[in-house]
């Protein structure tokens, strides 16, 4: 059975809503994604069209030129992009995965503060999602995720490439 856009949409309310609760994504990252949760990692706000994530400069976080290192960067980085496909991805059927194949950072400046990440193109993923379930051929999303500190300043950019594929559905015969 094929769930329609809207049967997804309660799906998707219900991520957002668990994923906007503190308590309930810290848990979350604490469980899947314990170096991002221990580096201080954390998502602001999300919803369907647009992602915030920060990462401190602390000592969890450092590298030896007192900035922020730039690993934990891409984790926030990958965070506000992946956390826009995951809640297109709720409800779906058939299921759809997702992966990371390809990564481009620039970095502008040291981050030596709160840093935040935002995607914007959660419209681009839900069009990406669509485009693998109507094909059934593997979708390919770059999307961009732009760092910047408490001033505005740019501290890096990174566009980050998801791959979306349909799962096949196995009917038993």
């Amino acid at each position: 059975m094929k769930l329609s856009y809207f049967d997804c949409m309660d799906a998707k309310s219900s991520f957002l809503a668990k994923a906007n609760n503190p308590w309930v994504f810290n848990l979350f990252l604490l469980m899947r994604l314990p170096a991002a949760f221990l580096s201080g990692v954390r998502l602001l706000r999300v919803n369907d069209q647009e992602a915030v994530a920060t990462v401190p400069y602390r000592w969890l976080s450092q590298n030896p030129f007192r900035s922020i290192y730039f690993a934990c960067q891409a984790m926030a980085a990958e965070l506000s992009t992946g956390i826009l496909a995951m809640a297109h991805l709720q409800g779906r059927q058939p299921a759809v995965s997702m992966l990371v194949v390809g990564l481009e950072a620039a970095f502008h400046r040291k981050g030596t503060r709160l840093v935040y990440f935002t995607c914007r193109d959660g419209e681009a993923m839900r069009a990406a999602i669509e485009a693998a379930v109507a094909t059934g051929a593997p979708q390919q999303l770059t999307a961009l995720s732009t760092g910047v500190d408490a001033d505005g300043m740019a501290v890096a950019t990174f566009h980050i490439t998801w791959s979306f594929k349909a799962k096949q559905v196995v009917a038993i015969v």
